[in-house]
């Protein structure tokens, strides 16, 4: 059988005669599934868990014991915080003050609220800031009915009075939903293609593909969040990794399918070879995605392997359609696809055939392979620099936005009774007597101070509070939970049984386990791409050659994030509203995802390089050949993936924020130092060295990996 009836005589190939001769029915189908799946995923699909607790940290322990203690203390609250600036007992301002309380109060989700004019520990020595906790009757409460209270507050202020709410469901409650912005990133992937094809018909296929395939891949990972919970921003994640991988992997196939076209197939037969050539490598591109993404579940921590699970089915998702519902849509298409086209002038080549820009820059590297690589690599090492400074926190309220409520209330509190009183550390124990601890905690450098202790109803536990002198995010305070664990608290009498927990040492807990935990999902990602490259182009030199350059784009991506979050540089042009340690799951859900994607721009690289030697011998020639016949259509798939991951740029959350532009940074020097610098100097260094694989001296001719031929533009 020949290499070329072995293309089209194979499952794929069934698959793709069935999808296309059979397209209004896998059209049907796939519109009625997506309807379907969308109404019972949005409609009854699982809540949304951030629980990031649990496990043996102290902090967990010390939640286990709260919860079984103290029920009273699991509802959720609501601070109001209050500054006038002629003080709270002016005439005028008492009675604002007095209003917005009596409002709070008669609110239908709020429990009783205290007065600060009752209680005197509520303000301040100089009577001009003050507070007040607001319970609220039921943990579920919709966003809306919060909403009003925030609204309520903040229309409050004026004429010498600043009010602010604070408080997680606060916080969320005003913080916009994400927007429009992913249609940011449609739009600008539409242009692009456009451009690339310059046909209205090639562009839409792959937009339509994609956006289908997200809306049925998001449906259907929230029905999975029955079974594995996963996060809110998880969703997020997927419609930013689904959209990119989606319209990129229909992007491949329509490409070579035109070029089949070109070639003089007809529509079915070309079909049929994008789907087994092209097709072939989306299948093996994705699966290492999603075996990436798996790899989260290695850091052992119930949100991430909730994250793993939905993000992959994300991703399936998209392969599936793009082996059968682009062939379907190519069917439709046929001769065209052209299509509705952008009036172009066209150059013809002239006796021999012209070489390329990307093949001419690849000649200019391999003169120079070893300048270049030292150039490319030394450049990766600067940009990676940052990252070793890299601190991990979780945002708070003084991280957001300053026209916020939350922030408002965030800085009147700091104002007034310290940077530490949002950041308090809640001391859990199974005895009666914490007084000594309590003396011991109090006497601490950095601990503004302290509440009594408080017993519990059964007499079984004992908890109090302490409020640090620095806040949520400062170093200085995750320095202050060790010192208290590893010196104050076993010296004092009682304290070896007592547990700091609390949000913030909850947040340092799981930075702490984060980064613990992160060297072995990243050996795990790395080892099991490894495996899955190794077979696909048979060199163990090239999928080390892989390896090496993914961590180093991922690294240089990690310092960008680095020097943009945490160093402030530009962080206010890109929508950052302050300095703040990076969001600790970003690193660990960036790792897997830019790992993958990684890998999917080396098969479609290497794959045509390996044809090419196989044809040729000749190492230097392949590189050219395979840079040549790729570079185009692998830097219009990672333009596509830059401007979806920029579009996170222009969503109110931080936390998205940060990954976007960090896989954004990833992509950009994926497709440019490491394609287009890096890669070809390598290979030149290498030699025949590339293709080295134990029992096997060099690749035979006939080999099945070029089943995995690379398209072009």
């Amino acid at each position: 059988m020949t290499i070329e009836n072995s293309r089209t005589d194979g499952a794929l190939a069934g698959l793709a005669r069935f999808c296309y001769r059979r397209r209004r029915l896998v059209l049907l189908t796939w519109i009625v599934g997506v309807i379907a799946v969308a109404f019972v995923g949005f409609g009854y699909g699982a809540a949304s868990d951030n629980d990031y607790s649990g496990g043996d940290s102290d902090s967990a322990k010390a939640q286990v014991l709260i919860k079984k203690h103290f029920p009273e203390q699991q509802g959720d609250t609501l601070t109001l915080a209050i500054k006038a600036a002629k003080g709270i007992d002016d005439p005028a301002a008492r009675q604002k003050i007095e209003k917005v309380i009596a409002d709070l109060d008669a609110s239908p989700i709020t429990g009783p609220v205290t007065s600060p004019y009752q209680d005197a520990d509520l303000v301040t020595e100089d009577r001009r800031i003050a507070r007040t906790t607001i319970p609220l009757t039921d943990k579920d409460v919709a966003k809306t009915e919060v909403k009003r209270l925030v609204d309520t507050v903040k229309d409050a202020s004026g004429d010498g009075v600043t009010l602010g709410l604070g408080g997680d469901k606060a916080e969320k409650a005003e913080t916009p939903p994400q927007g429009s912005t992913e249609s940011v990133g449609v739009l600008a992937a539409a242009v692009i293609l456009f451009i690339a094809f310059g046909s209205l018909v090639a562009m839409g296929l792959p937009i339509v593909t994609g956006l289908m395939a997200v809306l049925g891949g998001i449906a259907l990972m929230k029905l999975v969040g029955h079974v594995v919970p996963s996060p809110d921003f998880t969703v997020l994640v997927a419609a930013l990794i689904g959209l990119g991988v989606g319209i990129d992997y229909a992007l491949f196939i329509l490409t070579r399918y035109k070029d089949s076209l070109q070639d003089g197939d007809e529509p079915e037969r070309a079909t049929v070879k994008a789907i087994t050539t092209a097709g072939h490598a989306v299948l093996f591109a994705g699966t290492t995605v999603v075996i990436a993404l798996l790899g989260l579940i290695a850091m052992g921590q119930k949100m991430m392997t909730g994250v793993a699970i939905g993000a992959s089915v994300a991703v399936l998702v998209t392969m599936i359609a793009a082996v059968t519902l682009v062939p379907a849509f190519l069917g439709f298409a046929g001769h065209k696809i052209n299509s509705l086209r952008l009036p172009r002038r066209t150059s013809r080549q002239r006796g021999a055939e012209r070489r390329t820009p990307a093949e001419r820059w690849a000649g200019v590297v391999q003169r120079r392979p070893l300048v270049a690589a030292i150039l490319a690599g030394a450049g990766l090492l600067v940009l990676a620099t940052p990252a070793l400074s890299m601190r991990l926190s979780l945002p708070d309220a003084s991280v957001q936005p300053h026209d916020r409520s939350s922030y408002t209330s965030y800085q009147i509190l700091s104002d007034g009774f310290g940077p530490g009183f949002g950041a308090p550390l809640i001391f859990a124990a199974e005895v009666a007597d914490l007084r000594p601890v309590v003396e011991a905690v109090g006497k601490t450098e950095g601990i503004a101070y302290v509440t009594p202790p408080r017993v519990s109803q059964d007499g079984q536990a004992a908890t109090f509070m302490a409020f640090p002198t620095t806040g949520y995010q400062e170093e200085a305070t995750a320095d202050l939970v060790h010192e208290l664990r590893d010196d104050v608290l076993p010296k004092a009498p009682g304290g070896e049984a007592v547990y700091v927990g609390g949000p913030n040492a909850g947040a340092i807990d799981f930075a702490e386990d984060t980064g613990s935990r992160l060297p072995l999902m990243i050996a795990v990602v790395i080892v099991l791409s490894l495996v899955l490259l190794i077979a696909l182009v048979r060199s163990v030199t090239i999928a080390l050659q892989a390896a090496v350059m993914n961590l180093l784009s991922i690294g240089a991506a990690y310092g960008v994030l680095v020097a943009v979050v945490q160093w402030g540089w530009f962080g206010s042009a890109l929508g950052f509203p302050t300095d703040m340690p990076i969001t600790t799951w970003v690193p660990m859900m960036m790792f897997p995802l830019l790992f993958g994607l990684s890998m999917d721009y080396e098969v479609f690289l290497i794959s045509r390089i390996r044809e090419e030697y196989e044809r040729t011998g000749d190492t230097r020639r392949a590189v050219a050949l395979g840079l040549a016949r790729t570079a185009k259509v692998i830097t219009a798939a990672a333009a596509i993936m830059i401007a979806i991951f920029t579009t996170a740029l222009l969503g109110p959350d931080v936390s998205v924020k940060q990954i976007g532009l960090g896989m954004a940074v990833a992509v950009l020097v994926d497709a440019t130092i490491i394609r287009m610098l890096l890669v070809p100097a390598v290979m030149e260094l290498c030699g025949k060295a590339n293709w080295w694989m134990p029992g096997r001296r060099a690749p035979k001719v006939a080999s099945p990996v070029r089943a995995v031929e690379e398209t072009r533009v």
